[in-house]
């Protein structure tokens, strides 16, 4: 059912990075394509070894397509997902565009993955923040409801994409230099700084990236009595997403019942060893496709709180690993039908 793929976006960073999963996963088909916009055309992308021509995104160019993995800008998934699903192709999609549209499952494969086979044409992979933080909540969710969660994200420059990085790496060493660099992409300088805010202004003093936590997390579990409050913040970081989270449960968790659900959920590693010194850091998560959780401990603020920490690769889990496992989803499950 599925033999034909096309790769959306494939020459952004979050497209490169699909490519080399889809190769390193050994992703099954038997014609690929890869696509991206007017501005890439006569580019070459490099897969298995061997340079593939970029051929323009047009709504003609999901013909003789079976499935769609994007990564672009909103306003470009807008218009592409309605010409792929038009040609009966069904696309996996990284942008924001369509996550909290009713008709499209928002799927993260760990938790929730028979929404996928909802779909209308189109599944939406969430938030980098989002995602990782839903991975680590599942497992205490099915054991006690969680009813209430405080957040607060350390968010890396990649988020913000390859001028991201270069804003922090360009940043720091003018910095260091005792010269000034012109910022590209943050409002305030990002090399030895925090800066409090991640999108614009959306609700009630929230921002648009933090109120994407709570609608999306709300939309992937299924619940929107769980109250969620989020405070997203960009680090001097490169790759790699931290949070630190409260979660409040319907029933007490111990400690140590909480481990134990980590330790067994699939997708996630525990590295929780406080007298060690031993818990998840960006530097020893980057590149890796699962969600790390250390620092476990009962929140004695509230009696059934638990309180960790959480890392995860924002560009593997938080993107392209998550789309990838999508796809895998629904070409090792072809036979199910759409409800």
């Amino acid at each position: 059912m599925y033999e034909s793929l096309a790769v959306v976006g494939a020459t952004g960073a979050v497209g490169t990075l699909i490519l080399r999963l889809l190769e390193e996963r050994n992703f099954p088909y038997k014609k690929i394509t890869f696509l991206a916009s007017a501005r890439s055309a006569g580019k070459t992308v490099t897969f298995k070894g061997e340079q593939h021509p970029v051929a323009v995104l047009c709504p003609e160019a999901f013909d003789d397509i079976d499935l769609a993995i994007g990564s672009t800008p909103d306003e470009i998934a807008r218009d592409f997902c309605p010409w792929a699903v038009e040609r009966n192709c069904v696309v996996v999609d990284e942008s924001g565009y369509w996550r909290m549209d009713p008709k499209v499952p928002l799927v993260i494969p760990e938790v929730n993955p028979d929404d996928a086979f909802k779909h209308q044409g189109i599944i939406s992979s969430p938030n980098c923040s989002t995602t990782q933080m839903v991975v680590a909540l599942k497992p205490l969710h099915d054991a006690a409801r969680v009813k209430r969660v405080v957040v607060s994200t350390y968010q890396a420059t990649s988020g913000a994409g390859v001028a991201g990085q270069a804003d922090l790496e360009h940043g720091s060493r003018a910095s260091l230099a005792g010269g000034k660099h012109s910022y590209a992409t943050f409002k305030h300088p990002i090399a030895f700084n925090l800066i409090p805010q991640i999108g614009s202004p959306k609700y009630q003093g929230y921002t648009s990236e933090e109120m994407k936590m709570v609608w999306e997390t709300q939309k992937i579990l299924g619940d929107d009595s769980i109250q969620i409050c989020p405070t997203a913040v960009r680090v001097p970081v490169t790759n790699c997403h931290s949070e630190s989270i409260l979660v409040e449960t319907e029933r007490k968790l111990t400690v140590e019942e909480a481990r134990a659900l980590f330790e067994k959920f699939p997708g996630i590693t525990v590295s929780d060893d406080l007298a060690a010194g031993v818990y998840p850091m960006p530097l020893d998560c980057n590149d890796k496709d699962d969600v790390f959780i250390g620092r476990i401990r009962e929140d004695f603020s509230c009696p059934h709180g638990i309180t960790f920490w959480c890392v995860s690769d924002n560009l593997r889990k938080g993107a392209a690993t998550n789309a990838v496992q999508i796809a895998e989803l629904l070409v090792k499950n072809a036979a199910k039908v759409p409800a």
